[in-house]
C-alpha cells in the first residue's frame, strides 16, 4: 500500500466554480496554503478543470488582467489529466514528468475526483526513499 498513490494523496479537494472570479480561487489558495483547485462539473462546463498557481503566474499576471474582472473557467486546464489510486507512485512521477504537470487529480471508477498529488508531495516520498524506505515505493 505505501508505495500506491492512495498512500501519499491528500484527499482533501478543494472545488471552485467555472463562474467565479479568479480573485476568488486565489483567495481561497492562499487561505488553504495549497496551489491547485479543481473546478466544478456544471452544465455548461460538464468536464472538470484545474487551476493552479501556474495559471495564475501565466495568465493572469504575466499578461496584466485583473483577477477580479476574469472568471476562472478563462484559465483552466480541462479535461483534466488523472490517475487513479492504485497507481504506483513510480507511474505517478512519470506521468507528471512526461505531461509536464504539478498536479494530478486522482478519480475513483466513475471518474470522481477523490484526490490530489502534487509535485510538493514528492519531497516527502524522496526523503521517506533516502530513509531506506524507497524499495517498497519503487517497486
Amino acid at each position: 500500500m505505501q508505495n500506491t498513490v492512495r498512500a501519499w494523496m491528500n484527499d482533501l479537494v478543494v472545488f471552485v466554480d467555472p463562474e467565479s472570479p479568479v480573485l476568488d480561487a486565489l483567495s481561497t489558495m492562499r487561505r488553504r496554503y495549497i496551489n491547485s483547485l479543481i473546478v466544478k462539473k456544471t452544465e455548461e462546463s460538464p468536464e472538470y478543470g484545474i487551476v493552479t498557481s501556474i495559471d495564475v503566474c501565466d495568465k493572469i499576471v504575466a499578461q496584466g488582467k485583473d483577477p477580479s474582472k476574469v472568471k476562472v473557467k478563462e484559465i483552466m486546464s480541462s479535461p483534466l489529466i488523472t490517475i487513479s489510486p492504485e497507481m504506483t507512485i513510480a507511474e505517478c512521477a512519470r506521468v507528471m514528468k512526461e505531461k509536464r504537470i504539478h498536479h494530478l487529480p486522482v478519480v475513483d471508477e466513475q471518474g470522481t475526483v477523490i484526490g490530489m498529488i502534487s509535485a510538493n508531495d514528492f519531497l516527502v516520498i524522496a526523503e521517506t526513499m533516502g530513509r531506506g524506505d524507497g524499495e517498497r515505493l519503487l517497486s
